[in-house]
C-alpha cells in the first residue's frame, strides 16, 4: 500500500547502544513516505557512536542533546523538528514492533481519528503485557483507570509509546514535561480538547530493569500528579 501522507517517526534514545541499530534498521524498512528523527538524550554508553553512521543520510535527522534531559524533552525536541503530516513516537528498546505502525496510521488516514494509541493491553497484547513485571502491569492499569475516572474516557494504556497524531493536533498541545510524565500530559490534553482517540492492540515484548528498562515506580507518582494537575489546569 502506498501511504498518502508523510510520517515523521520520533525516536527518543538514551543509553540504547545494544538495540538502537536494530531498531533504526527496522524502522527504515517500513514501506512509508517517512522521516526518522532520532533524539539522542545525552547517552554515555556508545549510543552516539552507533548513531554516527546515520548522520547526514537522506530522511534521517540525528539530534544530540549534550546532557540527559529526559524522555519528555526528547519527544518535544522531536516534535519541533518533525515535518510530516502524521507524527508518531518509537522507543528504541525493541519492546514494540515497528510494523505495528501500519495499522495505527489507518484510522487517521481514513479520517476516523485525530490520535491513535497502540495499546499493550488489548487483545493479544493483554497476554504479552502480563509477562512483564507485575508491578509495572498493575501500575499501567491503575493509571489508565485514574485517567478514565478523571476525564470520562475508556482508555486501556496511557503510557504506551505508540501515540500517533495528525499534525494538526500538535499546535493544540502545550507540552512541558521533561521525563516520563510526557505520556499522561499528552493524554490529558488530548482528552480535554475533545479530540478523537482510537486504541488498537499492538504486540509487546516487555523487558526488565536488569535488561535496561528505565521507568521506575517513582515515575508513577509523577504520572498521578500530572493527571490531577492537568485536570484542574485551564
Amino acid at each position: 500500500m502506498v501511504w498518502p501522507l508523510k510520517v515523521s517517526i520520533v525516536i527518543p534514545v538514551f543509553n540504547e547502544a545494544a538495540t538502537v541499530r536494530t531498531l533504526v534498521e527496522k524502522v527504515r524498512r517500513l514501506e512509508l513516505d517517512k522521516e526518522l528523527i532520532i533524539v539522542n538524550d545525552g547517552s554515555s554508553d556508545g549510543t552516539s557512536e552507533a548513531l554516527s553512521e546515520y548522520e547526514g543520510r537522506p530522511g534521517i535527522t540525528v539530534h544530540h542533546s549534550p546532557v540527559n534531559l529526559g524522555k519528555g524533552s526528547s519527544v518535544r525536541i522531536g516534535f519541533s523538528l518533525a515535518k510530516g503530516e502524521i507524527i508518531t513516537i518509537q522507543d528504541a528498546d525493541l519492546e514494540l514492533e515497528p510494523s505495528d505502525i501500519y495499522k495505527l496510521l489507518e484510522p487517521i488516514i481514513r479520517g476516523e481519528a485525530d490520535v491513535v494509541y497502540g495499546s499493550r493491553f488489548l487483545g493479544q497484547g493483554l497476554v504479552e503485557g502480563r509477562k512483564g513485571q507485575l508491578s509495572f502491569y498493575l501500575a499501567n492499569r491503575a493509571l489508565a483507570t485514574l485517567t478514565n475516572v478523571l476525564y470520562g474516557s475508556h482508555l486501556t494504556d496511557i503510557e504506551t509509546c505508540y501515540k500517533v497524531f495528525h499534525r494538526d493536533v500538535l499546535p493544540l498541545l502545550s507540552l512541558r514535561a521533561s521525563r516520563f510524565e510526557i505520556e499522561p500530559e499528552i493524554t490529558a490534553q488530548v482528552l480535554k480538547r475533545g479530540l478523537r482517540i482510537v486504541e488498537l492492540p499492538i504486540g509487546y515484548k516487555p523487558r526488565s530493569s536488569e535488561e535496561g528498562k528505565k521507568i521506575s515506580w517513582r515515575d508513577g507518582f509523577s504520572a498521578i500528579y500530572t493527571l490531577l494537575d492537568q485536570r484542574v489546569r485551564r
